[in-house]
């Protein structure tokens, strides 16, 4: 629903913003209704719940105050700037692209993202594809869970290469 409008522009950053702020919380193993203990009831679970989901979108100063709250720069939650992602572990990932293909139903999303780009790059003659560590992040957002935890995935499902640092 990408049509430029200024409402599709207002969901997309509310999809994004939320995303990053389900990603936080479950970094930090609250539950919604931790988060409305810990903040003394200033951020309600149902609210806070509804801008996860993307269904509201958080004035700058509930933007600023759920950025405090979770100990992160303002910046992590609504810049695209690559200073703008959760901190995750650094450097490339190397994927072995037939070890995607044969990875459990659970990595269908990450394979949909993987063919995203092998399609950005025209890149389609290699049995491997690396990729950043901001793609990484990117993927994560699908998953709704820190890159790290994402990282993890990727070796359980056992499709990162031989040659991956």
């Amino acid at each position: 629903m990408k049509d430029g409008s200024p409402d599709s522009t207002e969901e997309d950053f509310a999809k994004v913003v939320g995303a990053r702020l389900r990603a936080l919380r479950k970094r930090r193993r609250l539950s919604l209704q931790a988060v409305e203990e810990k903040s003394g009831g200033r951020l309600r679970a149902v609210v806070v719940g509804s801008y996860e989901r993307g269904d509201r979108v958080a004035s700058i100063r509930r933007i600023a105050e759920l950025a405090e709250f979770y100990g992160v720069p303002i910046d992590t939650l609504v810049s695209d700037g690559a200073r703008s992602r959760i901190p995750a572990q650094e450097g490339k990932v190397v994927l072995d692209l037939d070890a995607l293909r044969n990875a459990p139903p659970e990595a269908e999303r990450l394979a949909t993202f993987v063919a995203s780009i092998q399609r950005q790059r025209n890149d389609f003659g290699s049995p491997v594809l690396t990729i950043r560590a901001e793609d990484i992040s990117l993927a994560a957002l699908l998953y709704e869970i820190p890159p790290a935890e994402l990282r993890e995935k990727l070796v359980t499902w056992g499709v990162l290469a031989s040659t991956s640092p």
